[in-house]
């Protein structure tokens, strides 16, 4: 199925993409809406490379990422918190967030820095990663993405199954990151999350772009959600 997306932004934004279609087989906060099928995590994988785009274009902060492998898109600077978390669970959680690191002499996210913002982390440095809870493996993802010290951060529905202290977690991390400067793409299948986080707003329809704007075009538009989102 081809799906694609249309999002083009002046070049001096974070992030761009431009006629996208892809085959599945300052500070800012981005969420990226649609029911399932919608699109959401093919546009994700579009960007980081693992479903490379048969047209279009993709730019991090002006520069050109289409066509390029993975590693040298998270090089650049693109960060992934994949659906899912996909913690390496035979690693321990030290390694988990050591093999991600940049070494860059500017690198602003450190070992000692992510284990400050998650102490639980900091807890079970030697434990196996399978071995945390689904809420310490999300952490982990988000730790790990930050270990590549990214200059824009994509999530792809962090709070999926997630206990609603947890869910609080990582929406205070969000906000963290977003204080500190960091663009977030955000994928989000909870509404109330995703629009009390966002500057802007993505929904997504059949692989198309359906709506694009601010936050409050959003949140008091039940017509608006329930066309494209089929919720209140």
């Amino acid at each position: 199925m081809n799906e694609a997306t249309n999002l083009e932004r002046p070049s001096e934004v974070a992030l761009a993409l431009a006629g996208i279609n892809a085959l599945y087989g300052d500070s800012h906060v981005l969420p990226l809406l649609g029911r399932n099928g919608a699109g959401k995590t093919t546009c994700m994988g579009a960007i980081i490379g693992l479903v490379p785009p048969r047209d279009g274009e993709i730019r991090l902060f002006g520069e050109p990422l289409t066509g390029l492998a993975t590693e040298a898109i998270a090089r650049k600077g693109v960060g992934f918190v994949p659906q899912g978390r996909r913690v390496f669970a035979t690693l321990t959680v030290r390694e988990n967030l050591v093999v991600a690191r940049q070494a860059r002499a500017d690198a602003a996210w450190t070992l000692e820095r992510v284990c400050a913002l998650f102490p639980r982390l900091n807890e079970r440095l030697q434990q196996p990663a399978g071995s945390l809870s689904g809420g310490e493996q999300q952490m982990l993802a988000i730790g790990r993405a930050l270990m590549g010290n990214p200059r824009v951060l994509l999530m792809d529905e962090p709070s999926e199954g997630l206990a609603p202290l947890i869910v609080a977690e990582v929406r205070r991390t969000i906000e963290r990151l977003k204080e500190e400067g960091l663009s977030i793409l955000l994928v989000e299948q909870n509404l109330n999350l995703a629009l009390d986080l966002a500057d802007d707003v993505v929904m997504l329809n059949t692989g198309r772009v359906a709506f694009a704007g601010g936050v409050e075009q959003v949140r008091n538009n039940d017509t608006l959600i329930m066309q494209h989102l089929g919720v209140y």
